[in-house]
């Protein structure tokens, strides 16, 4: 089986994107010549030509509203975000466009757009280069938003946003771009439709949620735990709108204690929401309150800072020792 790094199973899925649609369209800061700041559509545009894969100007906006009329006029646009904290620009075009033409049209209309976005930290870039917006773009209806892990998955969530007819905000982890795993893009997989988890490790003292990057993270956790013969099952979320609420309580069912690990500040991140959805499904069965393990309420740090905001192992394996040692009054 071939090795692949993340960056190469998302170049792969974009080529059979626009190989099997003549209606895709690749577009952005830089996607062209230079093949995006992480190399992510290299060689696209020479293989595809300039019509299909083109540079825009500076203007985040401007991608987001060129990606509305390219919809509504027959085709399927994946605009690139530079980074993470450029998308802020942006969000007028996506909350007022992209997510309501759909609903404002009564269903006439349709907004195939994937927003793809570098996401998250790890990479010890500058201000504005570190961002986690899942929580703003999952507020939204109108949305979908998913985030990737493994390389597998880059793949065929990325090749399944594209063909979604729903708008969907694809939040690539920075971090794990040049990570390696093997994997066939040929083998057949039967894709589960959006909104569906994925169980990472099988476990029953606990469960780990997360996404992105910190799901290879909480399965570094579990390998340690494992050591003091404490077994963590892992959950990917994947799709961070819709959110598999019988996956979550199917999984913290059985282990009855969670987890849920984030890179966002901790204050209206997403966790709330994970935490209120198994509260609300595993009540009866739950052990202790449902932790969460985050960044920080301050703004993004610099890259000196980073490894004290991100999430450690240290700090989720302590959080899984207060679920486990949890006694009720």
């Amino acid at each position: 089986m071939p090795e692949f790094s993340l960056q190469q199973a998302l170049n792969l899925a974009l080529q059979h994107a626009l190989d099997d649609d003549e209606r895709v369209l690749v577009f952005g800061e830089d996607v062209g010549g230079l093949g995006g700041v992480f190399r992510v559509t290299d060689g696209l545009q020479a293989k595809f030509g300039e019509d299909r894969v083109f540079d825009t100007p500076l203007a985040e906006s401007g991608i987001m509203g060129m990606a509305v009329g390219l919809a509504l006029a027959g085709w399927r646009p994946v605009p690139e975000i530079q980074f993470d904290g450029f998308g802020y620009p942006a969000i007028d075009q996506i909350v007022n466009q992209v997510a309501r033409m759909h609903y404002r049209s009564r269903g006439a209309v349709s907004m195939p757009v994937t927003l793809r976005l570098p996401s998250f930290g790890g990479i010890r870039a500058p201000e504005h280069h570190g961002e986690s917006l899942e929580a703003l773009f999952a507020h939204v209806p109108g949305l979908k938003v998913a985030s990737p892990s493994t390389v597998a998955e880059g793949y065929h969530l990325l090749r399944q946003s594209i063909a979604d007819e729903d708008p969907v905000i694809f939040m690539e982890p920075k971090a794990r771009y040049w990570n390696r795993e093997l994997f066939d893009p040929n083998e057949p997989v039967d894709t589960p439709p959006p909104g569906t988890s994925r169980v990472a490790r099988p476990g029953k003292h606990a469960t780990l949620i997360a996404w992105g990057a910190m799901v290879p993270r909480c399965l570094q956790a579990a390998e340690l735990a494992a050591e003091d013969d404490v077994e963590l099952e892992v959950l990917d979320l994947r799709w961070l709108k819709p959110i598999d609420a019988d996956g979550l309580a199917e999984s913290v069912g059985r282990t009855r204690r969670a987890v849920v690990v984030h890179e966002a500040p901790l204050t209206a991140g997403l966790g709330a929401e994970v935490s209120t959805l198994v509260s609300e499904r595993c009540f009866d069965t739950l052990r202790a309150p449902v932790q969460r393990v985050t960044g920080y309420d301050v703004p993004y740090p610099s890259g000196a800072l980073e490894d004290e905001y991100l999430p450690s192992i240290d700090r989720i394996l302590t959080a899984v020792q207060t679920v486990l040692e949890y006694r009720r009054g």
